[in-house]
């Protein structure tokens, strides 16, 4: 469903700007410009000078459609998805196949106010800001939020990890007009000419063209003159 990456990629837009990745300042979040699309941090992605790297990774797990309701129209439907967004303080970790990055296994208190505060910035700036209109545009409502801690606490074994879980109701794919599909289309107009977001939706949008009408040939009919009937019928015309 074309409609839940629209909800990813308008995430994205909203928590790394791109007016502040072509500055290099002025990110909203405390993970800077370390926002990823559907991967997880990698090696050279972390910060060595800090003891760890606040980052977010955004996935679409699921999404569905439905009927309004047993009588509904095949159009009326209703349209759900889920946005995860990983936030993890990430660090530098070794195994026997070498250096790799993952969430910090400390159980710091003030590392996980920090992860805490990252929570928080992104379920304002998706619900609340100014920014988000974008996002929201395609969100009719929030279900609900969950917010799950990665930890197995049977062994003792926390991490600074928690997969933020959006379950929304969303807009639907509409493919009444020409090119990219509603909502995306609408995404895709409003998204800053640099973005990453955009050209993604760019180069998704050479697979979506127009579908012409087949052209009618002849029109004919039967019509009642009081007892009579009569045919009618045009010639060749244009859809």
């Amino acid at each position: 469903m074309l409609a839940a990456e629209a909800l990813r990629l308008a995430a994205i837009e909203v928590l790394c700007p791109t007016s502040a990745a072509m500055a290099g300042e002025g990110f909203p979040t405390l993970a800077g410009p370390r926002v990823f699309d559907s991967r997880s941090v990698a090696i050279e992605d972390l910060d060595q000078g800090r003891n760890y790297t606040p980052i977010l990774a955004l996935y679409t797990p699921e999404s569905g459609v439905s009927l309004r309701g047993p009588l509904a129209a095949a159009d009326d439907t209703v349209a759900d998805a889920m946005l995860d967004v990983v936030v993890e303080l990430a660090v530098a970790s070794k195994d026997e196949h070498g250096d790799f990055a993952d969430a910090m296994a400390d159980t710091d208190p003030e590392a996980r106010l920090v992860l805490a505060a990252l929570c928080a910035q992104v379920r304002f700036l998706l619900e609340r800001s100014a920014s988000g209109r974008l996002w929201r545009s395609i969100v009719n409502h929030i279900i609900k939020i969950e917010e799950q801690t990665f930890a197995v606490p049977e062994l003792g074994l926390r991490w600074q990890r928690v997969t933020m879980r959006f379950h929304c109701q969303i807009h639907d794919d509409d493919f009444d007009g020409e090119g990219l599909p509603e909502p995306i289309k609408s995404v895709f107009q409003a998204l800053p000419a640099q973005s990453y977001a955009k050209a993604k939706l760019a180069a998704l949008g050479q697979y979506f063209s127009a579908e012409a009408a087949p052209s009618l040939s002849i029109i004919r009919g039967v019509v009642a003159v009081g007892e009579e009937q009569l045919e009618i019928g045009v010639g060749p015309t244009a859809p």
